[in-house]
């Protein structure tokens, strides 16, 4: 209905003003003296001949309590004998207006979201400020009226809704708060309606909306996930020459975005830009950075961000505790881990599931099995609940240390909370059941996943070559592998590594070099431990002058002997009677921070007894 109809309407019911108001002052009488128990609705059929108008009246008489018009506004709209005298467009208006008026914004809100579903009372924007004013309300109240409508239909994601609403506000001169486009800002990014956002924020600052750190920081983080980087960066780098105080949140979505590409010279060109402009870092920067080069395995520049974090003095919070405590244990620094955890819950900042899982896995892994349940409990009387990931670190740490009864056994306590085991946990026990020889076990427990209906992956098809190389069934290997390759599930290299190990500890050195060269021919890179089993294998065969060249070439090829590699060259050398070299090896083993094992040490007196005689 247009403006000109809705008034019209209004003064073709003035005839009938003179009974309209006596029958209204009398419905006020009875609202006024009423207590907050009574007004029933028979007593309001029976007495009152309503109508629209009359009920207008009755809801704008300052006179009547807030709290009793509302009482009748609700029966008149809730009892079906009250049909014919459904609450209308100006009484929804005229009860908002004296909700804003005392400001019960809550309530008020609640009544605009009624109104905009309604369908029956659908009203152009344009016009609804004009019906208001007409309803009693000042130029204050069709501006809070406006700012939650705009509201409600951002939270609604109604967004042309809303921006109609704000093209109202903006030609009536109200002024439009950053914190009332905010809802709408972040209800577009929710939807991932980017571009409808960044066009907003525009329109934002056309119409002399001012924006701050906030809405900037949230422009520069859509900007980044559309992949418009150097947008983002423009807008940093000119907030503050529009009087805009920036902080680190706009930083931080940017090194997110170039963590995640693995530019790191860009990331260090962002870190660079907030010391020029004084930005400081905050925790959530710090989080960023530990997590981009920590994923990658740069754990020195992991060392050099958290000395950093403590010279500059920042206090971590929830996310950084967590960061900084699945870093250390990563690294198998569990004191470092475990005085984190100690200084956060000191701090009164409380670990969540997330926080516990990281110190379970780092204890789980070290086999410290008893430590990890004390926490394990002790998260479970804080009220948090085990997750997925919690109960597979457990069953890997009980099959690692063997224990493959507790294991099952809490497969079966996650089976009954809901949980289903994924391809993680029955690699993990077919692996601890392989380590005891229980091959058959192992072998069968794989085959039980695909019946409940999971896939082998690429890691459970690497358990199985693993298995059938140790039996020395090296056909069934192969077969597996072409069957991996057959379902999507290509070897990897550890899946060469095992068929590799198995060759060479059979004897079979020149199918194992073939495979190398297999392996490189599909792209795959040999790592130490492919080189260690070679190393092994000629070695125990005799052909130590090609294993010396194969150990001689790893730093070449960007790789570094292990403690099992010195071990094998050394044992090798031993052997040999070439005892000079092998002390030789031993005092590079050392210099690299190896503790050699008694095999070494038998090996190397064992080739001063071969010396002498």
């Amino acid at each position: 209905m247009s403006m000109q109809n809705l008034l019209k309407a209004f003064r073709n019911q003035a005839p009938s003003l003179t009974l309209n108001q006596k029958i209204a002052k009398q419905v006020c009488e009875s609202l006024s003296s009423s207590s907050s128990s009574s007004s029933s609705s028979s007593s309001f059929k029976k007495s009152y001949p309503l109508n629209p108008d009359i009920i207008q009246t009755v809801l704008a008489d300052s006179n009547v309590p807030i709290w009793n018009c509302l009482r009748f506004f609700k029966v008149l709209q809730n009892n079906p004998s009250f049909s014919s005298h459904k609450p209308d467009l100006r009484a929804h208006l005229t009860l908002i207006s004296r909700l804003l008026k005392t400001r019960d914004f809550v309530a008020a809100r609640n009544f605009i979201h009624s109104l905009s579903l309604d369908q029956n009372l659908k009203c152009p924007v344009s016009d609804m400020g004009s019906i208001l004013e007409q309803c009693g309300g000042s130029t204050g109240v069709v501006a809070k009226y406006y700012d939650l409508l705009m509201r409600v239909y951002a939270d609604s994601s109604r967004f042309g809704d809303a921006f109609q609403v704000f093209d109202e506000m903006s030609e009536r001169g109200i002024m439009v708060e950053e914190k009332t486009c905010m809802v709408c800002l972040m209800g577009l990014k929710r939807c991932g309606r980017f571009d409808e956002l960044i066009g907003f924020f525009e329109k934002m600052v056309r119409n002399g909306v001012k924006v701050t750190v906030y809405s900037v920081s949230l422009l520069v983080d859509c900007l980044c996930k559309k992949g418009d980087v150097k947008k983002a960066m423009d807008l940093v780098r000119g907030a503050g020459g529009y009087g805009i105080e920036m902080n680190a949140y706009a930083y931080n979505s940017l090194i997110e975005f170039h963590m995640k590409k693995q530019e790191f010279k860009k990331v260090d060109e962002v870190l660079k830009l907030m010391e020029e402009l004084n930005i400081t870092r905050n925790a959530a920067t710090y989080t960023l950075l530990i997590d981009g080069y920590e994923k990658m395995g740069m754990m020195e520049k992991v060392e050099k961000v958290y000395e950093d974090l403590c010279e500059r003095g920042v206090e971590p919070d929830l996310y950084l505790y967590t960061e900084l405590i699945s870093w250390c244990c990563k690294k198998d620094d569990l004191k470092q881990a475990c005085r984190l955890f100690d200084e956060m819950t000191g701090k009164n900042v409380a670990p969540s599931a997330h926080t516990y899982g990281a110190l379970i896995n780092g204890l789980c892994k070290s086999g410290r099995l008893d430590a990890a349940e004390m926490l394990l409990n002790e998260m479970q009387s804080k009220g948090l609940e085990l997750n997925h990931v919690i109960f597979n670190t457990f069953i890997d740490g009980y099959c690692k240390g063997g224990q493959i009864d507790e294991a099952m056994r809490l497969k079966s306590i996650m089976e009954k909370k809901g949980f289903v085991p994924d391809a993680y946990v029955y690699n993990s026990i077919a692996s601890g059941l392989h380590k005891l020889n229980q091959d058959e076990d192992a072998k069968k427990f794989l085959h039980t996943m695909v019946e409940n209906g999971l896939k082998l992956n690429t890691v459970n098809y690497t358990t199985l070559v693993d298995i059938y190389c140790k039996e020395g069934n090296f056909d069934e290997a192969k077969r597996i592998i072409r069957d991996m390759e057959k379902k999507g599930e290509g070897p990897n290299v550890v899946t060469y590594n095992s068929l590799i190990d198995g060759y060479c500890k059979s004897g079979r050195l020149k199918e194992a070099r073939a495979l190398t060269i297999e392996m490189e021919g599909m792209g795959l890179i040999p790592d130490v431990y492919t080189y260690t089993s070679l190393i092994h294998g000629e070695c125990v065969h005799g052909k130590l002058d090609c294993a010396l060249k194969m150990f001689n070439d790893l730093s070449s090829r960007g790789l570094f002997p292990t403690v099992v590699t010195y071990t094998a060259m050394i044992s090798g050398l031993c052997k040999q009677g070439r005892s000079n070299e092998a002390f030789k090896l031993y005092d590079q083993m050392i210099e690299a921070g190896f503790t050699p094992d008694s095999k070494v040490y038998v090996s190397l007196v064992g080739s001063l007894h071969s010396d002498e005689t």
